[in-house]
């Protein structure tokens, strides 16, 4: 639920201009396509335009150098960037939502934990020995804060998240349900009759600023030192980070990526989902990789996109796949090719033979 606003107050805040009723209200967001009275839209991509002259919405953010092809019944407002112009609007609007406040009777703080001011703990909740929670952090129902964890302010971690001993979260971090931080590293150690023996792992977590992290999103603590995530690290739903794995600044992936231990994540890098790793490896600052990706070497530059397992220019990758699916065609025209070189080769030896004859 949008506060309610206006396309004069909406142009103010973003910078843009009104084109139509600069009184027109909105209190809802929804897709140009589902627009209605008193809902706001955005229309960033040129597929969806034909929406705009159908919606139902009051006021729909277009960008400045969009040229109608028929009139429209909504309020534009005009901006540099529509989809960021978006983003900017609902982050005011989220802010100025109330934050819940207080300690519910129903969770568990331990005595030697510290919480600052205007914190929230919800029911069935609970923050262990020694924990260090900063001011504003939110924490819902059946979060688990180990001992000696630090939180620090503003951070929300949603229903459900389990945060083991000695981790850090930075400052504005969102953990969504059900993600787990600081869980053992997968190490174990064969022995002389082929039986694994784990490993202990002793050190931590650390997660920078303004970081995301994903519904069970699983990020493991290293064997000694920290696994790191560092400032503004966006991870989507069930994304496994393995230990000691230390993943570089404005870095975002895609659910389902997996990056084995010990590899080390570049700054400013973009995966799609189902993007795999291996253990042990380094990736350059702004390396994107395609979907399904497998990347089983070290990257030293990000000269272009990857796709492909294993990973390859996604230039090659494209030309690979156009011969993949003639492959059938091509099988057929060898098969064919074979049978009539085995015609010539007949057809030799017998002209061979009577010859000698």
């Amino acid at each position: 639920m949008l506060m309610e606003l206006t396309a004069a107050m909406i142009a103010a805040y973003l910078e843009g201009d009104v084109e139509g009723d600069s009184n027109a209200r909105v209190s809802e967001f929804a897709k140009i396509e589902e627009g209605k009275e008193g809902d706001l839209s955005f229309l960033s991509n040129p597929k969806y335009e034909h929406y705009l002259y159908t919606t139902g919405s009051s006021i729909v953010l277009v960008n400045r150098d969009l040229r109608l092809k028929q009139p429209v019944h909504s309020t534009l407002i005009r901006v540099d960037d529509s989809y960021g112009a978006l983003a900017k609007l609902l982050t005011y609007i989220e802010s100025q939502r109330p934050r819940k406040r207080g300690i519910h009777p129903l969770a568990c703080v331990e005595e030697s934990a510290k919480v600052g001011r205007d914190v929230y703990v919800g029911p069935f909740a609970y923050v262990g020995e020694g924990a260090i929670i900063e001011d504003e952090v939110q924490i819902y129902p059946h979060v688990y804060i180990g001992d000696l964890v630090h939180v620090k302010a503003q951070s929300i971690l949603y229903a459900g998240v389990k945060v083991y001993a000695k981790c850090e979260i930075g400052e504005r971090v969102i953990i969504h349900a059900g993600a787990v931080i600081g869980s053992d590293g997968f190490g174990f150690a064969p022995d002389k009759d082929g039986r694994f023996s784990k490993i202990p792992q002793i050190g931590n977590v650390i997660v920078g600023n303004d970081c995301e992290i994903g519904a069970n999103t699983t990020i493991d603590r290293a064997a000694s030192g920290a696994t790191r995530i560092n400032d503004n690290v966006k991870l989507d739903n069930l994304i496994q980070i393995a230990h000691n794995v230390e993943v570089g600044s404005n870095t975002v992936m895609a659910a389902q990526s997996g990056v084995a231990g010990s590899t080390k994540v570049g700054k400013n890098c973009m995966f799609g989902g189902q993007v795999g790793l291996v253990g042990h490896i380094e990736i350059a600052d702004g390396v994107q990789i395609g979907a399904q990706a497998g990347i089983s070497n070290s990257i030293r530059s990000a000269k272009e996109p990857l796709m492909g397992s294993p990973a390859m220019p996604v230039h090659d990758f494209y030309k690979s796949s156009a011969l993949f699916r003639r492959f059938p065609e091509f099988n057929e025209e060898l098969v064919r090719l074979r049978a009539e070189v085995n015609s010539l080769k007949d057809a030799l030896a017998a002209l061979k033979t009577a010859e000698e004859k």
